[in-house]
């Protein structure tokens, strides 16, 4: 039985080395090397996997996670560290349970996958980019290429990505090959994004991480999420794990337009009245000092200018000047610092893509398409995603497992 898998990412070639084992399989890839959005995951290193049990994994999903259930259960976290670490990668366990390679280079982890694709009788075509799939009678047929060719097989798998980080060959054309196909293709919307401000004031503290934090998000004046951790500024809004998350949660929401504000707590340790007690105790220890200096001890020194703008108060001005009400001003403004979100960013910044394939167009054990008959799809090409922290990539490789396993028990 030959197979033909479109897109060398990582559910491409989790896919085609499991098929191989008892299939003929072609990976067809249009860019120069595999696993081009890999090398860039985790920031060169590559959080290959969550090492959690599948429930874990599941609250991580943020889009139709019951879809996921049967692939997640058949190809688990633990299976996927295990496997990597067969096939020669030493890997690592470090916050979070985030599974990195021990080399910290996310080009092993391509490497060493390749390897086993290959050894397993995978032919790889580079710089073949497949234009469209050919269907006859609700069955999969073949596939066109770039340069004219028309390449018939058995069964094929559509793993070619979503729309993010368009420069790693994620250009859309899965979603382009399920719509010709008959398939509903959902609203795509970059997710895992940092944030666009209406406020311009961000930039002056562009590359600012803030730490310990508390983040809260509201949308439409009413509060949806909740949220411990960092964050960070940059050139013309926020970004950093707790925006990530956010982003994720709200993808569809914030390409809606919806009104979303958000209030960072600096001091989240410290209640209103303790906070008060702290800033009086500190305004009567430096009463002589300027209030732009008295700060310091509260705030990193980069927010300082912006925080007094804010707040209304000179930065001139001598700490045993400040009146009750302005120590309000202050305190208040601590711990709801408001941001106004214009924007996510674009697909060229976002880590995934939120929607794509219909899921219940989709066989959720085999990733079979229901309507093409030898049609099949991995990654992140379906209407599945979730939280930072090796779930996408896990995805990719369970869903991968999925389709090739799908077609082996088709074949038994």
């Amino acid at each position: 039985m030959k197979i033909i898998v479109i897109g060398g990412g990582a559910a491409g070639l989790m896919a085609a080395y499991t098929a191989a084992a008892k299939c003929e399989v072609l990976l067809l890839e249009k860019n120069e090397k595999l696993g081009k959005k890999i090398y860039i995951t985790g920031k060169g290193r590559c959080n290959l996997a969550n090492y959690c049990d599948s429930r874990t994994f599941l609250k991580n999903v943020v889009s139709n996670q019951k879809f996921l259930y049967s692939a997640i259960s058949r190809f688990d976290p633990y299976s996927t560290v295990a496997l990597f670490n067969e096939l020669g990668l030493e890997t690592k366990t470090e916050r979070g349970n985030r599974v990195f390679p021990v080399s910290d280079h996310a080009s092993d982890v391509t490497k060493v996958l390749e390897k086993a694709a290959r050894k397993a009788g995978v032919k790889i075509e580079l710089n073949c980019a497949v234009t469209d799939i050919k269907t006859e009678q609700g069955c999969f047929k073949a596939v066109r290429t770039a340069d004219g060719r028309e390449i018939y097989a058995d069964a094929c798998i559509i793993a070619t990505g979503g729309l993010s980080y368009p420069s790693t060959g994620s250009t859309g054309d899965g979603y382009d090959f399920a719509v010709k196909a008959g398939h509903t293709v959902t609203k795509c919307v970059p997710s895992l994004v940092g944030l666009k401000t209406k406020e311009t004031f961000v930039q002056e503290m562009e590359g600012l991480s803030l730490k310990n934090v508390r983040l809260d998000v509201y949308l439409n004046g009413k509060k949806k999420y909740s949220d411990f951790g960092e964050m960070l500024f940059t050139h013309n809004g926020v970004s950093g794990p707790l925006v990530l998350t956010a982003s994720a949660m709200f993808a569809r929401d914030l390409a809606a337009g919806a009104d979303v504000k958000l209030f960072i707590d600096l001091k989240p340790a410290l209640e209103q009245d303790v906070l008060d007690e702290r800033l009086v105790r500190e305004f009567s220890e430096t009463s002589n000092k300027e209030l732009k200096n008295a700060l310091k001890s509260l705030l990193p020194s980069s927010m300082i200018p912006v925080f007094i703008k804010l707040a209304g108060i000179s930065g001139e001005r001598k700490v045993n000047t400040i009146t009750a009400p302005e120590r309000k001003k202050i305190r208040n403004l601590l711990k709801a610092f408001e941001l106004n979100v214009s924007e996510a960013g674009g697909f060229n910044e976002a880590v995934i893509t939120q929607g794509g394939v219909k899921v219940n167009e989709i066989d959720p054990k085999t990733m079979g398409s229901k309507l093409v008959k030898n049609l099949y799809f991995a990654g992140e090409v379906i209407d599945v995603d979730a939280f930072t922290g090796g779930f996408n990539l896990q995805i990719a490789w369970s869903t991968g497992v999925a389709a090739a396993t799908g077609i082996i028990d088709q074949l038994n």
